[in-house]
């Protein structure tokens, strides 16, 4: 998901997103861990996607303070 679309949703959408993304790296470390994972690339699609959901959160919430 792009960061245009990311920004389009609300923050309470923006953290149900958020807290899907850390399901996901929860469930892909483990299968690392247990040497089931296929693509190790999808750890840092994973992590870069949280990251990406945050920034647009802090966005946000500067954007309300600001105001």
């Amino acid at each position: 998901m792009s960061a245009t679309e990311l920004r389009d949703k609300t923050p309470d959408q923006l953290r149900e997103e958020l807290v899907n993304l850390k399901k996901e790296q929860f469930n892909l470390r483990f299968q690392a861990a247990t040497g089931q994972l296929e693509n190790p690339a999808q750890m840092k699609t994973a992590r870069r996607k949280a990251a990406r959901v945050l920034t647009i959160l802090n966005e946000k919430a500067a954007a309300a303070a600001a105001e």
